[in-house]
């Protein structure tokens, strides 16, 4: 059996979505702890000089750790939020 035209084929087009999520927006509480702990963790600590890369927050309870490494590693309910956003409004 010979074939002699290639079947047509279909491009698939995007359509933009209606629902997409605003990835800088941020629920304020979770701003506000995020910011409450880099200051806490810096008052406690005066000597650390190095930048850390953002703070990974539990969604749920805002317990919280800086991070200081490259690609957080987060569980299911904890969030990242990156430095430049906490520092946005501190000074």
């Amino acid at each position: 059996m010979v074939y002699t035209a290639q079947p047509a084929t279909r491009q698939k087009t995007e359509q933009p979505s209606p629902y997409r999520p605003a990835p800088n927006l941020l629920d304020p509480a979770l701003l506000q702890a995020a910011r409450h702990l880099y200051r806490s963790f810096y008052e406690a600590n005066p000597d650390v000089v190095q930048r850390p890369s953002g703070v990974a927050l539990n969604r749920y309870n805002h317990r919280g750790k800086l991070i200081f490494g490259r690609k957080p590693i987060l569980l299911p309910q904890e969030c990242f939020i990156p430095f430049e956003q906490v520092q946005a409004e501190l000074y």
